[in-house]
């Protein structure tokens, strides 16, 4: 099989733009939740004008931010290592072998 090098470079100039995609979440994900924990937890108390709503329980949806967010992180991280987790390919390749066996086994059987 032949493989064209301008084939070649933008399969891996996409790669690195997925890989810098996923950093770049990374990076916002622990600015931004960082940010809202230090802000439920009070350490930045003494930096908020005195309008602004320091009772705990005025954040409690910042754990549920968090777990979410880790979630969707976790399923970004499975997209990106998807070249490296050949299981799902396997399956799929023994799922299609199955089904065709037993297509044969049904054509050989009326012969």
């Amino acid at each position: 099989m032949m493989v064209d090098k301008h084939t070649v470079r933008e399969n891996a100039e996409k790669r690195v733009k997925e890989l810098k995609g996923y950093y770049r979440h990374i990076f916002i994900f622990i600015v931004v939740n960082g940010f809202l924990y230090l802000l439920k937890t009070g350490v930045l108390n003494s930096l908020l004008p005195e309008t602004f709503p320091k009772e705990s329980y005025y954040y409690d949806w910042i754990n549920a931010n968090i777990l979410i967010w880790a979630v969707i992180l976790v399923v970004h991280t499975l997209i990106l290592q998807r070249h490296k987790l050949t299981f799902f390919k396997k399956w799929e390749e023994r799922q299609i072998q199955k089904y065709m066996d037993e297509d044969r086994g049904k054509v050989d059987k009326y012969k």
